[in-house]
């Protein structure tokens, strides 16, 4: 793949999870059969890419038999329609490079990485850490994984600037940014970048060619929102009237914002997983399951924002569906 391959609407898929696997003594907690059915629902509405394996898929926190257990589902259900990227981030480079292999071999597209975090990576570490995995894994594309919070690496321009310059490296999942721009310059269009879906309509309006990607994970409360925006933004780049778009992000906005808690990014990211899935739970499109150990704990007014925001998100995907906004 390269960066032109690249393009649509990418869905981020939690790793479904049968029941009782929130208990630390769980075992083969990966429900495959619903991972199969969001996956095929998904490539039936007609998703571009499908990313997977990041921090809602719990990838820290699911054992390497269970990871494989995904990773066969989702690509033997996927049978090379859309890219299937599968998240192999590790703690060192060495079992990186190893599950990275593994899923090249199994037939995945790409990998969402992201550098390790044990110890914060300085800049030569971080640019390394691809470089090395980029070596060791040339049939694999990597998508950067930029969270900030999860990694402790601050994803700098100059990081993008020098990233730029790894083949492999096409593409990189953002959180909002106002940098876009620059990095676009630094990295000379070599990266596709992809904002988050309720901020790719002010990006692609600011650079129609080239931003023309983004990334969801609100789609698995429900995609035909996100169907509907790109399919939106493709034909306001045709007329210049974007106003379908602007009233479409807008509804966006305000059904995620519950999502939000009120201590801001840090304490969103310590609740992070638990408020996607319970959001996805709540919204009923798939069956997210239950939270696996230790990020399995909320307070109630977490968990309420949660609900707020899976159900309208629920209602969004409908009123798309029935032409209503």
């Amino acid at each position: 793949m390269t960066a032109a391959d690249v393009d649509g609407f990418w869905a981020i898929i939690p790793t479904p999870a049968k029941e009782g696997a929130d208990r630390w003594d769980a075992t083969d907690t990966v429900d495959v059969d619903e991972t199969a059915r969001a996956i095929e629902d998904l490539i039936a509405k007609g998703v571009n890419g499908i990313l997977t394996m990041g921090t809602l898929g719990e990838a820290s926190t699911l054992t390497w038999p269970e990871k494989q257990a995904f990773m066969t589902a989702a690509v033997e259900t996927a049978r090379g329609r859309v890219p299937i990227f599968v998240g192999t981030s590790t703690l060192n480079t060495r079992d990186t490079i190893e599950q990275t292999r593994w899923a090249s071999d199994l037939g995945a597209d790409g990998t969402m990485l992201g550098p390790p975090f044990w110890c914060q990576a300085s800049m030569d570490m971080a640019v390394q850490y691809f470089k090395d995995v980029a070596q060791a894994c040339p049939d694999m594309a990597i998508a950067i994984y930029a969270n900030m919070q999860a990694f402790k690496f601050a994803f700098s321009i100059p990081f993008w600037a020098r990233v730029s310059q790894i083949p492999q490296v096409i593409t990189a999942k953002l959180p909002p940014t106002p940098q876009m721009s620059a990095m676009k310059l630094v990295s000379g269009g070599r990266i596709r970048f992809m904002p988050i879906d309720n901020e790719y309509a002010s990006v692609a309006r600011s650079d129609p060619e080239f931003f023309s990607a983004f990334w969801s994970s609100s789609a698995s409360c429900g995609p035909d929102v996100c169907i509907a925006l790109r399919d939106r933004v493709i034909e306001a780049k045709k007329t210049g009237d974007w106003s379908a778009v602007t009233r479409l992000s807008d509804a966006m906005e305000l059904a995620v914002a519950p999502l939000f808690p009120a201590g801001g990014p840090p304490e969103f990211a310590t609740y992070n997983i638990i408020l996607e899935k319970h959001r996805m739970n709540v919204a009923g499109w798939i069956k997210a399951g239950p939270t696996r150990a230790p990020y399995n704990h909320a307070p109630p007014h977490i968990l309420e924002g949660a609900e707020k925001s899976g159900a309208a998100w629920a209602k969004l995907n409908k009123d798309v569906l029935a032409g209503n906004i």
